[in-house]
């Protein structure tokens, strides 16, 4: 069987897999969030944090308890990694401290769902700190998103009301009753695929291909390796991250990773066509990002099974940086699932890319990675770009916009155009400022288009929370630990906080009936234009930057 045809199959049955559960888990979700019972874990936990659930937030309270959450997370993340030397489970290897600088770009890292790692975890981070710090901010984070996503499609469906429900209750009930039990069942499933789940510290010994001995150490790795990949944050306990075989040891178990990776975010599409009342609203998104995902997936693999590599010479060059076990196509795939989503895990080297094969993981990651994006952010980036598309739209037929029966007033377009801009002005700044400063040139392990590639990724992955990096640039400096740790902090709460004024803006609307004039939003038409919305306005921002990188360098 060939590498191309074995890909396909590969695809194939993730694409079959993701259409089987979105409908169930869809449902489910629903449920969850639809709702009006607490558990009895529910209400312990309402008790101790002194929460009342049946109180609902406006969007001001509801962005402001966001915004908290995820300060405390920071603080205390911050100061757990510095004092990490006098707890249980530290490695206790000299020369691996936290510095200050370091320890504020991790702890932001985890908290903003972007899980950059500018350190090696097997030797930075004691199990103690991955399992209480990181693995907790993996779940919470991403329950985070959700309840943001949540908040926005209350948006859609609630009329003349200024409540977009309690972020305290989205949030318990997203962590407890979603990704906590798919977690678990995964971990087993993961352990039996060969993940390792132990809590040594230095007595994991491996031999080498020349007769050696290489210990490593051991830890908790299928418990957070699952929700690395089911929360879409992506920080690997090894430096390796999903290329390690303590992490991903067989090319079944990379295609569960893939899977899990993927399968919230492309089912929460269906959750929000039933809570607007409508299941053929939620197809339509969903198509959408199905579109996008497959086309650039396709590219990826297109690209790297040429064979022209970073040594465009060399026979079968595309296989530097890539695991023998999984080859070129599936890493390929991996590649294009991690940065579509805002997932950041690799099981390849993107710096090892061909050209063009690393453009498109950044082009993914420019989209807004909403294609299906991160558990919840990709929901709330599909729909921003939904209603930036009707706007279009009404603007092309001389009629007042309207999605979901609400009006695109000039309030919620500018909400929706604000949310967009955000993340370029991130990167093209944060990028355009390194490159002027000799110093921090000097990071990049490369020169000319592909040392430019290094540094602009490096910001896109942080102003859209992915997390994933062009290895080749040196990013564990105080000046790259603060930029691109602040880069984060603007690029995941100041578009949420625009993505709930505009929920806030929407429910206080009526309805607007239907007319003539009435774009419909469910039908074919439509799909082909939020794609044709996404890609224009993604390369109009992009192009120039891209044509000086990965473009140059490809034509070279």
């Amino acid at each position: 069987m060939s590498t191309a045809t074995a890909g396909l199959l590969f695809a194939g049955a993730l694409v079959l897999a993701l259409a089987l559960v979105h409908v169930p888990l869809g449902d489910y979700m629903y449920r969850v969030y639809s709702g009006d019972k607490h558990s009895k874990a529910e209400k312990g936990i309402y008790r101790v944090i002194g929460v009342q659930p049946g109180v609902e937030m406006t969007w001001a309270v509801y962005a402001r308890s966001v915004l908290a959450f995820s300060a405390v997370g920071i603080v205390f993340l911050f100061f757990f990694q510095l004092l990490q030397g006098r707890l249980p489970l530290h490695l206790n290897d000299p020369g691996t401290e936290m510095t200050p600088a370091l320890a504020w770009n991790t702890a932001v890292s985890f908290v903003t769902n972007t899980n950059w790692q500018n350190y090696s975890g097997e030797s930075t981070q004691g199990h103690l700190v991955q399992m209480a710090g990181l693995a907790v901010q993996n779940f919470v984070s991403a329950a985070v998103g959700i309840a943001v996503a949540v908040a926005l499609v209350r948006g859609f469906a609630r009329r003349h009301t200024g409540d977009l429900g309690n972020f305290w209750v989205d949030l318990v009930r997203g962590t407890i009753r979603i990704l906590l039990p798919l977690a678990f069942v995964s971990a087993i499933v993961l352990v039996a695929g060969g993940v390792i789940q132990n809590f040594h510290l230095h007595d994991q010994v491996a031999q080498t291909i020349t007769g050696g001995q290489q210990t490593i150490p051991g830890g908790p790795v299928a418990s957070q390796e699952v929700i690395k990949e089911l929360g879409t944050n992506g920080g690997g306990f090894y430096n390796a991250n999903s290329a390690h075989p303590f992490e991903n040891p067989t090319a079944w178990t990379n295609w569960l990773e893939i899977f899990l990776l993927l399968v919230i975010s492309f089912s929460l599409p269906r959750t929000f066509g039933r809570m607007v009342g409508s299941k053929k609203q939620g197809v339509a998104i969903v198509s959408v990002m199905a579109l996008l995902a497959l086309g650039s997936i396709a590219l990826t693999n297109l690209f790297q099974l040429q064979h022209h590599g970073t040594v465009p010479t060399a026979i079968g060059a595309s296989l530097e940086g890539v695991e023998t076990r999984f080859g070129v196509s599936d890493s390929a795939t991996f590649a294009g699932a991690t940065t579509l989503t805002s997932t950041g895990a690799v099981d390849s080297f993107h710096d090892s890319y061909t050209s063009l094969g690393g453009m498109m993981t950044m082009f993914n990651m420019q989209l807004g990675e909403v294609a299906p994006g991160g558990t919840g952010s990709g929901l709330y980036g599909m729909l921003i770009l939904a209603v930036i598309t009707v706007f279009v739209a009404g603007l092309m037929v001389g009629r007042t916009p309207e999605y979901l029966g609400k009006k695109i007033t000039p309030r919620e377009i500018k909400l929706a155009a604000s949310y967009f801009l955000i993340s370029p002005l991130i990167v093209l700044i944060g990028t355009a400022a390194a490159m002027a400063m000799p110093g921090q040139r000097a990071a990049m392990a490369n020169s000319g288009p592909h040392g430019l590639s290094e540094v602009l990724y490096a910001f896109t992955s942080a102003a859209n929370n992915n997390g994933s990096a062009f290895a080749g640039l040196s990013g564990n400096t105080e000046w790259y630990n603060t930029a691109l740790g602040l880069a984060m902090v603007f690029g995941r709460f100041l578009p949420i906080i625009f993505v709930l004024a505009l929920a806030g803006s929407l429910a206080q609307q009526g309805t607007t009936p239907e007319s003539i004039g009435t774009l419909p939003t469910h039908r074919p038409q439509f799909v082909g234009m939020v794609v044709g919305v996404t890609v224009i306005l993604v390369a109009l921002t992009f192009l120039p930057a891209l044509a000086l990188g990965p473009l140059a360098e490809g034509i070279h």
